[in-house]
């Protein structure tokens, strides 16, 4: 079954649109703390469109997914108990929880040790809002969550954006082949993430 193409090449239109920074930033921005689809779905097609702006892009992503990093960190501090059976219903709460265990782990030894652990969640396969709302949960000190959203998220869409600058036409053709395979492999890598933190852990 052929989805994440026709989604991809959906993207490449989008991408074209004269408002698809905004696009970009607001995709960004949301996905920081609810929403599940991942920036890069747009900031890939929009380098690829114009590989000459892929810093600004990647920068616009990184704005837009530092802004929504607040929110998720507010309602993690402010919110998580009341919407506790909320996060149970969407499947959110066991990975939720692992992670607010290891952060409180990590700050009992150290406070700043939470910087390192962002600044690692980048490349990892757990969800951008998940971190944000278990730092708020923690209370995280600001000095350290700022610096490692910054470098943890920023380090991510650079590495994306510069990659397919540098690729230009092969990386367009490598991702028109094999998007359908990437599509799948990151499903079934975070579907072994929740099943390990749900039923094994």
């Amino acid at each position: 079954m052929r989805l994440f193409k026709p989604l991809y090449e959906f993207a490449l239109r989008w991408a074209a649109k004269p408002r698809a920074p905004w696009y970009l930033a607001g995709l960004s921005f949301v996905e920081a703390f609810i929403f599940p689809i991942a920036p890069e779905i747009m900031l890939a097609p929009m380098t690829l469109a114009k590989p000459q702006r892929w810093a600004r892009y990647a920068t616009i992503s990184l704005t837009g997914s530092l802004l929504g990093s607040f929110v998720g960190y507010a309602l993690g501090h402010f919110a998580f108990d009341m919407l506790r059976p909320a996060l149970a219903d969407i499947g959110w709460l066991p990975t939720l929880d692992a992670q607010v265990n290891n952060l409180r782990l990590a700050m009992s030894e150290n406070p700043f040790k939470a910087f390192w652990l962002l600044v690692a969640a980048g490349f990892l396969p757990i969800p951008l809002k998940i971190a944000t709302w278990a730092c708020g949960i923690v209370g995280v000190p600001m000095l350290a969550f700022i610096p490692g959203m910054l470098i943890g998220r920023g380090k991510r869409v650079f590495a994306v954006a510069g990659a397919i600058r540098l690729g230009g036409e092969k990386a367009e053709a490598a991702m028109h082949r094999w998007i359908e395979w990437i599509g799948w492999g990151v499903l079934v890598l975070i579907a072994l993430v929740v099943i390990y933190f749900r039923f094994l852990r």
